[in-house]
């Protein structure tokens, strides 16, 4: 029998047995994120089309070719969100953030919608971690978010990291450098793509983000964008860069760099890497001081960073970073007969009361066919439930890695079960000589705390 149809292509599924590493890094992002003072913000999947227009910016190619937009019910232009800047800052000017203490520290794990060729770790439907900071002009925040980035990468294990570092300048420093670019440019007109030939007029510094081969040979012979910093940039510059160095941080000072999107200011950054085939950025931010006024707020100096959460799972995959294991049951209850089951059914509650992960045959199988499927599952331990257990009241609990069987009392079945399970991790202690985690020891099951 044929499907009706596949996934659409651009998307993924994630499946239950790959599902755990994608929770790993985006439990790991938010834990990094709370270290910084950051705060998990959600918004809607889709916005009116004129927020992506005013913030991302009309000359970019998000805008011109890749946004998902379309006309609802209400004949309002809609468009899914291709990024998660311009929706967080809308977020901060409709509900007042800019009122409360400043800076706000935002973040956020989130879908994301573009039209653009699918290839490895690059998707139609993908997904970002992203962090925002509204109301500071400081430089030391922008060090900070770089080595929140940073610490990320070090937590999950990513090695082989070029932080790539430019400032872009402010609007002042920045007209007179398009000036000098579109005298440039000017001169290989002809050479030029027909999306660089409209830029040329509009905004001459997205030529040098073309993607086309012979635009960005051209473009490497381009006036540099640090040799037109006027005094104030020049000093944030610096200054970004002693904070960096303060912690330790190594970069690389890349002029090209000047970010795919409209809102940029001063400082923009990547962290590539070349792991998985040519030279890629896993994550890219800066400062982007006006964007909130371009959304019709007061100035408000802000800044932050995306990374997409498919390609570092690329990253991570190719250079082999680990991965904590997917959870496995903690019980596992083979039940035979009806009056076992009911058995099975109440010790399931009880046990998943105490926040215990505990599972029983849903599909009336044989005892063999029973142990088969909940050693697929993993279960830690197992225990059969038959008419002569339930009319004695007590029944082994066998662990699975090891096969030993300790007899347990049904009706206290719960406590006996955690005595064993907690002996059992005190025994692993001392043999391996590690530090006592009372956290882990005097929590139950999968949810501890």
């Amino acid at each position: 029998m044929a499907l009706i149809t596949k996934a659409i292509k651009g998307t993924k599924d994630v499946l239950p047995r790959e599902v755990h590493k994608n929770q790993y890094i985006e439990g790991t992002a938010l834990d990094i994120a709370e270290r910084f003072g950051y705060k998990e913000i959600r918004t809607p999947v889709f916005e009116h089309t004129e927020l992506f227009q005013r913030g991302v910016g009309d000359t970019t190619d998000v805008v011109q070719k890749e946004m998902y937009s379309f006309d609802d019910k209400g004949g309002r232009n809609i468009t899914l969100r291709p990024e998660g800047t311009a929706g967080a800052a809308r977020s901060f000017l409709e509900n007042g953030l800019s009122n409360e203490a400043l800076p706000q520290k935002v973040c956020y794990l989130t879908s994301c919608y573009r039209y653009e060729k699918p290839q490895a770790g690059r998707l139609r439907e993908f997904h970002q971690f992203g962090v925002e900071c509204f109301g500071t002009a400081s430089p030391l925040a922008d060090a900070e978010i770089i080595a929140m980035a940073k610490a990320l990468f070090d937590e999950l294990g990513v090695k082989d990291l070029e932080l790539q570092l430019n400032s872009i300048g402010c609007p002042e420093c920045r007209a007179k450098y398009n000036e000098a670019l579109k005298e440039y440019f000017t001169g290989h007109k002809d050479e030029l793509c027909d999306t660089c030939k409209e830029r040329l007029d509009r905004n001459p510094m997205r030529i040098l983000d073309c993607k086309s081969p012979v635009d960005s040979k051209i473009g490497e012979g381009a006036p540099v964008i640090l040799d037109y910093l006027c005094d104030d940039c020049q000093q944030h510059f610096d200054r970004v860069k002693e904070y960096l160095t303060a912690q330790n941080i190594e970069y690389t000072i890349n002029p090209r760099i000047v970010r795919g999107l409209d809102y940029y200011t001063k400082t923009v950054f990547e962290f590539v890497s070349d792991s998985i085939g040519a030279q890629g950025t896993v994550c890219g931010g800066g400062r982007y001081d006006g964007l909130i006024e371009e959304l019709g707020g007061q100035p408000t100096p802000s800044l932050g960073f995306g990374m997409g959460l498919e390609r570092l799972m690329l990253l991570m995959e190719a250079q082999g970073c680990e991965f904590p294991e997917a959870a496995a049951p903690d019980l596992f209850i083979v039940a035979l007969g009806e009056k076992a089951t009911l058995k099975a059914v109440d010790i399931a509650k009880d046990m998943r009361a105490e926040g215990f992960s505990c599972l029983y045959d849903l599909n009336g199988r044989s005892l063999r066919a029973q142990m088969k499927y909940a050693d697929k599952l993993g279960a830690k331990y197992t225990i059969v439930i038959g008419d002569n257990e339930v009319d004695e009241g007590v029944a082994k609990l066998k662990d699975m890695k090891n096969g030993t069987e300790t007899e347990l009392a049904l009706a206290t079945f719960v406590s006996g079960y955690y005595s064993i399970t907690l002996s059992e991790q005190l025994a692993d202690l001392e043999i391996n000589g590690e530090e006592l985690d009372f956290n882990s020891l005097f929590g139950l099951g999968n949810n501890q705390n």
